[in-house]
């Protein structure tokens, strides 16, 4: 493999249990208690828990209903987006001051590209303990910092630590550092995917790296290679800003399937107000917007819908995924759900009906309530018949 002419320094950053973060940041009362973020509708799901809550089994995109189950004294509070949008944007500011490069993820984490930063810093790797002091001062809330060569493995570091770790890998260690760790740690293999290599005896990242990759094409089909790759510690993707992406999206996969149209929508909902927040934070709106949904049984289904307005409004954007759901049956029990939104624009330019204005208009109206008054002071309502 030609050497690479320059080490790369990535860094992914990922605040810990946002949401309930926040909520446990403007009520000290639920500090130290579990504390569950999400839709309280009889269909709502699981936006964010706290720590606290996750020892009870409770985890995101869970139906509210099994959470009240796992865990019914926890506090119960209804997902405030202005108020999340307002920190994240605090802590993209800071993510901005330390570096040019930062490719946000959703509205919680992001990778910052610090290569180069040796000429002006001296040690790069004393930005991690320096960020996350950084998050901690201006806004009060706690980050998981990774820290490596490449992207799979700054992510997987920043995973190993949650809460409020600090993970680096340097280059010379990274492939005996991941060996002993489980192959579920490898980001896009499944469940199922984790079962049957472990049927074939490889149970650890090590044992994949060295596996010929022959044998993993049957098993993997043409992520083969790129998982291989990834086992042994390689991922040459760059790190894209925003305003270089083609298309803008965000997905979530479930620890446990959902299943039902109307758990579905809760998540699509959540996600739709993610990629939302993406293309406003990023000055894009964009004409296509894309469903993607991944059942158990791994058959991937994207449905898509091109309009001549380009859209970035929350509403609008699940408007549209509300049609393209409506074209699936949801009979199957799902793995995963993606929203994302391509063919982008510069956000100026489209000539706005007065309608939308009025939408717009109204949205800045309520994230400006929200941020003055916060909690439940409006509630972003959807499934209205």
């Amino acid at each position: 493999e030609a050497k690479m002419a320059r080490q790369r320094y990535i860094m992914h950053v990922d605040m810990d249990a946002f949401f309930a973060s926040v909520e446990q940041l403007d009520h000290p009362e639920y500090r130290g208690k579990p504390v569950i973020v999400g839709g309280l509708s009889g269909r709502g799901v699981v936006s964010t828990c706290s720590y606290e809550a996750r020892k009870f089994g409770v985890h995101s995109a869970m139906p509210m209903a099994t959470a009240r189950r796992l865990c019914p004294q926890a506090i119960y509070v209804q997902g405030r987006y202005g108020r999340y949008t307002e920190i994240s944007r605090e802590i993209r500011q800071i993510f901005q001051e330390f570096s040019p490069v930062v490719e946000p993820l959703s509205i919680d984490e992001a990778f910052l590209d610090l290569t180069g930063m040796e000429a002006l810093v001296g040690d790069v790797y004393a930005l991690g303990p320096k960020i996350k002091e950084t998050i901690r001062q201006r806004t009060g809330l706690t980050a998981s910092v990774g820290m490596a060569p490449n992207k799979f493995l700054a992510k997987l570091a920043s995973d190993l630590r949650k809460p409020d770790g600090l993970v680096i890998i340097r280059p010379e260690e990274a492939a005996a550092f991941i060996a002993p760790l489980p192959v579920g740690r490898i980001f896009g293999l499944g469940q199922r995917s984790v079962g049957a290599l472990g049927k074939m005896g490889i149970r650890t990242i090590g044992q994949l790296a060295a596996c010929d990759p022959r044998l993993l094409k049957p098993l993997l089909g043409k992520q083969a290679e790129e998982i291989r790759d990834r086992a042994r510690g390689l991922d040459n993707r760059p790190v894209v800003p925003d305003e270089q992406r083609k298309s803008l999206g965000k997905e979530n996969t479930f620890p446990v399937d959902l299943t039902g149209r109307e758990t579905c929508l809760g998540v699509l909902w959540d996600l739709c107000q993610q990629v939302g927040w993406r293309l406003r934070s990023a000055g894009l709106s964009g004409c296509t917007v894309t469903l993607k949904v991944k059942t158990a049984s791994f058959q991937l289904l994207t449905r898509s819908r091109t309009v001549e307005e380009p859209l970035a409004q929350d509403e609008e954007l699940m408007e549209q995924i509300r049609v393209l759901a409506g074209q699936l049956p949801w009979t199957w029990p799902v793995r995963l759900l993606g929203v994302s939104v391509s063919h982008l624009v510069p956000a100026g330019a489209q000539s706005l009906a007065v309608e939308d204005q009025r939408q717009q208009d109204r949205n800045r109206a309520l994230d400006a309530l929200k941020q003055r008054f916060g909690e439940n002071i409006i509630r972003k309502g959807w499934g209205k018949p």
